[in-house]
C-alpha cells in the first residue's frame, strides 16, 4: 500500500491545490493532506480553520485524509508510513526551491521520494499568498479558491 503526503499551509486552499490533491490521490492508495502550522509564514486562518477548509474542499475523494502537523515533513511522513511526498508546481521558478527541499527531505528520511505534479491546464498558477493579498484589498478571489457547494 502506497501512502503519500501532500504538505502545505493551504491558507487558503486554492483550485490548484485541489487539482494536485485529486490527481495525487489517483496515484496513491492513501493520500494524507498535511496542513502545516506554518511557522515561517503568518497564516490568515488558524490551523483548525485551514484543516476544516481542506477537509471540506476534498471530502469527495475517498482515499484522502487531512490532518494538521507541526514540524518537518520528512519526520511527519516517517511517522505516518509515507514513502512519497507530493509537491505541486505552479511555475518553473518553484523548481529550484523544490529540488533543494527534496534533497533535504531525503537526507532526513532516506527512501522518501518526491513526486512533482504541475497544476493542470486551466488552473491559475497563483499562490495562496497572492490570493490572501487580493482578499486583503477587497478583491474577488472566487476564481481562485474552493467555494462551498463545489465537489
Amino acid at each position: 500500500m502506497t501512502t503519500a503526503v501532500y504538505p502545505g499551509t493551504f491558507d487558503p486552499i486554492t483550485r490548484g491545490h485541489i487539482d494536485v490533491a485529486e490527481r495525487a490521490a489517483r496515484l496513491a492508495d492513501r493520500l494524507i493532506v498535511a496542513v502545516a502550522v506554518g511557522h515561517h509564514k503568518t497564516p490568515r486562518l488558524s490551523l483548525e480553520e485551514r484543516v476544516a477548509s481542506v477537509r471540506e474542499a476534498l471530502h469527495h475523494v475517498p482515499n484522502i485524509e487531512v490532518e494538521g502537523f507541526d514540524g518537518l515533513i520528512a519526520h511527519f511522513a516517517s511517522r505516518r508510513g509515507a514513502s512519497v511526498v507530493v509537491r505541486g508546481l505552479r511555475t518553473t521558478d518553484s523548481i529550484f526551491d523544490e529540488l533543494a527541499m527534496t534533497v533535504t527531505n531525503r537526507r532526513l528520511n532516506p527512501g522518501l521520494e518526491t513526486l512533482f505534479l504541475p497544476t493542470s491546464e486551466g488552473c491559475d498558477p497563483i499562490s495562496s499568498t497572492v490570493v490572501r493579498e487580493i482578499a486583503a484589498y477587497g478583491g474577488d478571489i472566487s476564481a481562485f479558491v474552493h467555494s462551498r457547494g463545489e465537489k
